[in-house]
Parts: structure tokens; C-alpha cells; sequence
């Protein structure tokens, strides 16, 4: 904030605070007209005397009370445009002490379960409550409340992992997040050589409906699509290359959805959640996941 803004706010508080001690005061010290009974304002509308009763004592001694504390107030927080306050207060400082503490107490919470394994972690009720609380409030968005997932977001109960379903690996998908990425080979292959590309893709799992044009596909597979997925089709999960070979499909399994998937290509992300878990709740999360299995 620019000092004339500052110095702007300030005038504008004390003025406002002084005009407003000023006008309770004022009225409070009104005399009574001359020959009437009852202090009045003044004013009279059809026969009405608009009277002017002094404020309660206590309610009077209130006002002025909280215009004190307001003063106060302003003094020891930052209230009037640059002032810091005689306390230091600030919000970034109170967030960063309320997160300090919690850090602690979580720290203290997971404590209990360092050292255990992952299937001893899915035995234990605390920890599998706490780990589906995580799960619920930060993968459910996308991978559903029941762990099954949706088109584009993988099912974490069958037993097909891009990148492996050993705890290491579940753990460094949440921490450091994971970026799936399958070229567009629309501006490479012709419509022909997608067709039958896709009916080959078909073919490792026995779906395919045109047995020719897989066989025509077998050889844009071995030079364009093996080095990732292998040419068994596999898959590589050092690269998070899909098995082929199986019926699980991320994006579809229909021919229109692979035949898509090889002309547009695709791209994954696994935002990363290191700014929100640490190693001890990273574990006792994948154990969760690793359990849905």
C-alpha cells in the first residue's frame, strides 16, 4: 500500500472515531428547552414532540468503552493502512504456527505406525480409518470414493499398475505424482495403418474382428508401438506402457476408443502430493490403496 493510501486510511479511522465520540457526547449533554418537562429535540410533527432522552448510563459508558478498545485494537494489530501493529501479528505468521503445530501433532499421531509393513498397516484398524480419511478428502475426485476410478482415471482394485503395485512404487505415485504419455501417430500412420493397428491392439487379448488387417498391423506394431509396450504388448512399467494383453482399458476398449487413443494420443498426469503428505502418511495411504485390491 502506498504511504498516501496509508496515511488516507488513517485519517478517514481517526476522523470517523473522533466524529462519532463527538455526536454521542453532543447529544448526551442536550439541555431541556426552556418551560418543558422532558429534554426534546426540537422537532414536532402533527402535534408529535420528538423527545430526547439521555442514553442509559451503562449503555453510554458501553459506547465509549468499545471506542477504547477499538483504539486499542488498532494500535497492537495492523488496522490502519501500513502499520504492523505493536504485537508483530500477522496472518502468514499465525498460519505458519497453526501449521507448525499441526505438523507436530501429526508427526506425533503416524509415530505409531513406523515400521510397520504394508500388510501389517492394512491390518490395523487406526491406521486403515486414518488412511481412508486421506483418501476420501484427496484421490476420491478422481479415482472415486470406491477406489474404482472412471475413463482416464485407473481402477485401484484390479491388479493392473502402469507403473507396479509394490509399495515403493504406490508411495512415489503419490509423493512425486506420475506424467503418462502416449504420442499422437495420427500425422504419422495413415487411416489404413491405424485401422489395422487397432485391430492388431485387439488382437493380444483376442478381440480382434478383422484377422487381416491385424495381421497388416503387426508390423507398424513392431516398429512404432513395441519399444514402449514390447512386442508381446505387454507393457513396461519402468515407462507406465499399458499391458495390452489383458481387457483392463484406461480410456476405452471399444475400437473407436483405441483406434482414438492411437490417432490423438493421450496424457496422463498424478499430481504430486509432497505438499501435502509426508513419507509416514505417503505409506500408511498406499497401504490403504494396495488394500483395496
Amino acid at each position: 500500500m502506498s504511504t498516501g493510501w496509508s496515511i488516507f486510511i488513517i485519517v478517514l479511522v481517526f476522523g470517523n472515531l473522533i466524529g462519532v465520540m463527538w455526536l454521542l457526547f453532543a447529544t448526551s449533554s442536550k439541555k431541556k428547552e426552556q418551560g418543558s418537562e422532558v429534554d426534546t429535540t426540537g422537532h414536532e410533527w402533527d402535534g408529535i414532540t420528538e423527545l430526547n432522552h439521555p442514553l442509559p448510563k451503562w449503555w453510554f459508558n458501553l459506547f465509549v468503552l468499545t471506542t477504547v478498545f477499538a483504539v486499542v485494537y488498532m494500535f497492537l494489530y495492523p488496522a490502519l493502512g501500513n502499520h504492523e501493529g505493536a504485537l508483530g501479528w500477522t496472518q502468514l505468521k499465525q498460519l505458519d504456527s497453526q501449521l507448525a503445530e499441526n505438523n507436530a501433532s501429526k508427526a506425533d499421531y503416524f509415530q505409531q505406525f513406523k515400521g510397520l509393513s504394508a500388510e501389517e498397516l492394512s491390518q490395523n484398524k487406526a491406521a486403515m480409518d486414518t488412511a481412508s480419511r486421506l483418501f476420501a478428502n484427496n484421490c476420491a475426485q478422481c479415482h472415486g470414493s470406491d477406489g474404482l476410478g472412471s475413463k482416464g482415471f485407473p481402477n485401484l482394485r484390479d491388479d493392473d499398475w502402469l507403473y507396479g503395485n509394490s509399495l515403493e512404487n504406490v508411495m512415489h505415485s503419490i509423493l512425486t505424482g506420475r506424467q503418462g504419455m502416449m504420442p499422437a501417430f495420427g500425422d504419422i500412420l495413415s487411416s489404413e495403418q491405424l485401422k489395422a493397428v487397432t485391430q492388431y491392439v485387439l488382437s493380444f487379448s483376442n478381440q480382434a474382428t478383422d484377422t487381416a488387417k491385424a495381421e497388416q498391423g503387426k508390423a507398424v506394431f513392431d516398429i512404432q508401438c513395441a519399444a514402449c509396450h514390447g512386442l508381446d504388448g505387454k507393457g513396461n512399467q519402468l515407462l507406465g506402457a499399458p499391458n495390452l494383453t489383458d481387457s483392463i482399458w484406461l480410456y476405452g476398449g471399444m475400437l473407436s476408443d483405441i483406434e482414438n487413443t492411437l490417432r490423438h494420443g493421450r496424457s496422463g498426469i498424478m499430481p504430486s502430493h509432497q505438499h501435502l503428505f509426508n513419507e509416514a502418511e505417503a505409506k500408511v495411504l498406499a497401504s490403504y490403496v494396495l488394500s483395496l485390491q
